[in-house]
């Protein structure tokens, strides 16, 4: 695991390669079709070195979440003959789900997340948070007030249910049939800040405006509210210009970036590496493996 923009595809493929196992894909955003070089996805030429999971799989018109993830992930595993598994990506949820598991939430119907996303757009955020701290307080109290996708969803769990969202919430670890080892790559902050800028470039150069372009259609669909494309749909709305889309691109990233990193750090049980490290990463996995099996 790490930030965004730190190096983990190539680092995870090399791994991979020397532990003769397969990578799960963990990044929320990868996981869609049609979109490879806004998500910066694995190359096809990447893929047929090590085999990938969960890559380009879902259809940008679907409903997936962290529960979900969790449940896919744990029926890869449990089905599968090999005894090892890369996981890997920066989606903080999605990593949390599959190493401490997530609460079971009802599945929303489509018709409460159509009209949710309706009054979103006719009543704005501050209304539906205003409401939501009358259905849930004790959720509002903990929920980012700008993050729409948080508050919808607290909001059509209750209007599903009758119940309030922190009802459903027991955040109870739950017990895994498998070992975990949770490794982190990281950088000095200016030089993936660095990194960041340049792959956003080469990502305008490999065509992101072309393919947000064909996907513009689905603009209102959750695959798409993430950074690259939400940039890219206001270019294409005339509300700012191609080189402002790309500085706030390369902005947008950079502050998901450090809140990556802010999350991670809270977890304690993170070794962490630099992504060139990788002898010093194949060696802590041998000695960490050996002390497993004592």
């Amino acid at each position: 695991m790490g930030p965004t923009g730190v190096g983990k595809t190539e680092a995870c493929i090399s791994i991979a390669q020397y532990l003769h196992c397969e990578i799960i894909n963990c990044d929320s955003r990868q996981l869609y079709e049609s979109i490879p070089i806004g998500t910066a996805a694995p190359t096809a030429e990447q893929m047929l070195k090590v085999r990938h999971h969960f890559v380009g799989t879902l259809p940008l018109e679907g409903y997936f979440s962290a529960s979900m993830y969790e449940e896919a992930v744990c029926k890869l595993v449990d089905k599968s003959k090999d005894n090892t598994f890369l996981l890997s990506g920066g989606s903080m949820m999605y990593i949390d789900a599959v190493c401490n598991g997530i609460d079971n939430l009802p599945t929303v119907r489509d018709d409460i997340r159509e009209e949710m996303k309706r009054r979103l757009a006719e009543e704005g955020l501050d209304a539906l948070d205003k409401e939501l701290s009358q259905l849930d307080p004790l959720h509002w109290q903990n929920i980012d007030h700008n993050n729409p996708r948080r508050i919808l969803h607290a909001l059509e769990i209750c209007h599903q249910t009758g119940k309030p969202y922190s009802s459903f919430l027991s955040h109870s670890k739950k017990e895994r049939p498998f070992n975990i080892l949770k490794i982190g790559l990281t950088r000095p902050r200016e030089e993936i800040y660095e990194r960041i800028n340049q792959r956003v470039l080469k990502m305008m150069d490999e065509g992101l405006a072309e393919e947000a372009r064909k996907v513009y259609p689905l603009r209102h669909h959750n695959s798409l509210n993430t950074v690259g494309f939400k940039e890219m749909f206001e270019y294409f709305d005339g509300t700012t210009d191609y080189e402002e889309a790309v500085r706030r691109i390369q902005s947008n990233t950079r502050r998901y970036m450090r809140k990556q990193e802010t999350w991670f750090k809270r977890d304690k049980t993170i070794k962490w590496f630099a992504p060139a490290d990788i002898k010093e990463i194949i060696k802590y996995i041998d000695n960490s493996l050996e002390l497993e099996k004592e």
